[in-house]
């Protein structure tokens, strides 16, 4: 199906095809093998044009659409997930949230980090903050024209090699008081105090560190605070684009583990025949194919789409139905082509392997598959679902006062 694309998209996606299905597909193993940053990729990328696609013309980029960045994503992460999810930083998330709501200066100065092939940090998930995002502790204290961070951020992608990451921390004035949460822009090696801490051992996605970043006195000019209209809720809001590139690398995952296994099953032979002969199997491959189909459309509707009040980013529920189902079908379609490779797809010398263990990340990070679930039953029922114990029992008791004062 062509999606309704057009011939410029087409052509993009048959750029990237090319791109991943050559030398970034020749190395995945190795990059998942070492778990170095893949920084051969990470120049074809540069050179190719798939870094900073997003950014626009007026600040050096192409000004390309979410949708386009899709479509170089999905291609990547068919053949190497780490290539996928570096596509993912270099268009959306960090930067893109800067390109809204980033003053001019701002712009310019975050604009050349992806541009020049760098894959941008978004910092926000800390050791007893995840889910609950807003329970975050990394303050920053103002001081006349500066900020100064403390605390230390978990599960950073891309910790130790990005250089721009844009930082969430809860803003306090200099009487002390609280402002809410803010976006900082720091460059690591140009900020003192900007620390990366011990990197995480990941079962998949190897390629790519998980890391600590550790925020020690780290001073942040006034000039390099983002302060979007509606603060966390409109930089959150950015972040709808990061979901939908997590569920484009998700997708890419099944697409690339379905093929490799539908091709096998024509040249397994079990019994005297081709094992695809066997209707059992038949069934299976059906059953994938569908659901990546549905995923795809998912994701491609969340990428085109737009949020309330003129937002330029994905509608947020667009967004969490296309990441929560790519997330799960991902880890089915994966599973199910090992399966189809039998023990050989078992071996850590198959691709099969690597996709199951790449894919699983996807139903955690970025929004939990639970929480996705949460936020697209509080939009059907037309309410809000507090998470705290007394959530519940607090609306009743806000309710009550209202109905009296009426």
């Amino acid at each position: 199906m062509s999606y309704g694309l057009t011939r410029e998209q087409l052509d993009l996606q048959a750029r990237a095809r090319e791109l991943a299905r050559g030398s970034i597909a020749a190395r995945a193993a190795e990059v998942d093998r070492t778990e170095q940053y893949p920084w051969d990729t990470v120049g074809e990328l540069h050179a190719a044009g798939f870094m900073g696609m997003t950014v626009p013309e007026a600040y050096g980029g192409p000004g390309l659409s979410f949708l386009d960045a899709v479509l170089v994503i999905e291609q990547m992460a068919q053949c190497c997930g780490p290539a996928g999810r570096i596509a993912v930083e270099a268009n959306m998330g960090a930067i893109s949230a800067i390109m809204e709501y980033g003053t001019e200066e701002q712009k310019t100065f975050a604009a050349q980090f992806p541009l020049s092939g760098d894959k941008p940090a978004i910092c926000i998930t800390e050791p007893e903050a995840g889910s609950a995002a807003t329970e975050m502790t990394t303050r920053a204290d103002k001081h006349g024209n500066t900020y100064v961070l403390n605390g230390k951020k978990h599960w950073i992608t891309g910790g130790g090699v990005s250089r721009l990451h844009l930082i969430f921390a809860r803003v306090f004035d200099e009487a002390g008081e609280e402002q809410g949460i803010g976006g900082f822009i720091a460059v690591k090696d140009e900020c003192k105090g900007l620390v990366i801490g011990k990197r995480e051992p990941a079962m998949g996605l190897r390629g790519i560190p998980e890391t600590e970043v550790l925020f020690e006195d780290l001073e942040i000019p006034q000039d390099r605070v983002l302060l979007p209209p509606r603060g966390f809720g409109d930089l959150i809001n950015a972040y709808n684009s990061q979901r939908v590139g997590a569920g484009t690398v998700a997708l890419g995952l099944a697409q690339g583990a379905y093929e490799q296994a539908r091709d096998y099953t024509l040249e397994r032979e079990q019994f005297g025949r081709p094992i695809a002969e066997f209707q059992g199997l038949q069934w299976m491959i059906a059953d994938m194919a569908t659901q990546i189909e549905a995923g795809r459309a998912l994701i491609y509707r969340a990428a085109r789409s737009r949020g309330a009040n003129d937002s330029p980013f994905p509608d947020p529920i667009c967004a969490a139905q296309a990441k929560l189902f790519t997330s799960e079908m991902a880890i089915k379609v994966t599973n199910d082509a090992l399966q189809l490779f039998g023990a050989k797809g078992y071996s850590r010398n198959s691709a099969a392997e690597r996709y199951v263990r790449d894919a699983r990340m996807f139903a955690i990070a970025g929004g939990t598959a639970q929480m996705l679930r949460t936020l697209i039953a509080s939009h059907q029922l037309g309410m809000k679902l507090p998470q705290h114990r007394e959530g519940f029992i607090d609306l009743a008791r806000r309710a009550k006062r209202s109905e009296a004062a009426e």
